[in-house]
């Protein structure tokens, strides 16, 4: 690993744990709410504004970008004093994405998502064993991802904010590291070592994948 991928890692590291850190001192109304907000709306209006950098037209681009602004100041007042809503509409939606994109390429004559994965590491011939469970452990990220989007949304609706937040703001990410733990174990148990990947190939398999797909959700 080279020092400037070394530091990429460790800034995206410390980036994520600040994120975690807000995201929960804003879910429980801490701080000044006008902060709060703001950082809780700032992924949205990222997303929204790469995807209008996407459209053809510059006059397009920049009536996109005074209407994104407009309904922004229009809604600042009530998104000042929702800001836990704002995080759970984020944690929900990129679950249920995620849990759409595992899912859906469970349905029809194609590969599971995890199978193409495969193919991509391995070359297009795979063993009936690795393609069972290649298909096995996308069906199971897609129900960790609906389940963990049910959790959530019942944490959110019937429990005080603070409990919510823990869940959705800071054990998300452990929850996913265990899962991916679970899942390596089963692959150790059930694969023999010529048809284990590494990590480095899962991740250079799902930037191909990514790339491939034009654009995809963070990867689990």
């Amino acid at each position: 690993m080279t020092a400037s991928t070394l530091l990429r890692d460790l800034g995206a590291l410390l980036l994520m744990v600040a994120w975690v850190i807000a995201a929960h001192v804003g879910s429980n109304g801490w701080g000044n709410a006008d902060f709060n907000a703001a950082v809780a709306v700032l992924p949205i209006a990222v997303a929204v504004l790469m995807a209008l950098w996407r459209l053809p037209h510059w006059a397009v681009r920049g009536a996109g970008v005074l209407a994104l602004g407009a309904l922004l100041a229009w809604l600042w007042p009530r998104l000042r004093h929702n800001v836990a809503l704002l995080y759970y509409i984020q944690h929900l939606g990129i679950h249920i994405a995620l849990g759409v994109l595992f899912g859906k390429s469970l349905l029809g004559p194609g590969d599971a998502l995890i199978t193409r994965m495969a193919r991509r590491i391995f070359g297009p011939e795979l063993s009936e064993r690795k393609l069972r469970y290649t298909r096995g452990a996308t069906l199971a990220w897609t129900i960790f991802f609906f389940a963990n989007a049910l959790v959530s949304t019942g944490l959110f609706i019937w429990a005080p904010p603070a409990i919510w937040s823990i869940h959705a703001n800071v054990l998300t990410g452990p929850l996913i590291g265990l899962m991916f733990l679970g899942e390596h174990l089963v692959r150790l148990r059930v694969l023999p070592p010529h048809e284990r990947p590494g990590l480095a190939d899962i991740r250079r398999a799902y930037q191909r994948e990514s790339a491939r797909r034009g654009a995809a959700p963070p990867p689990p």
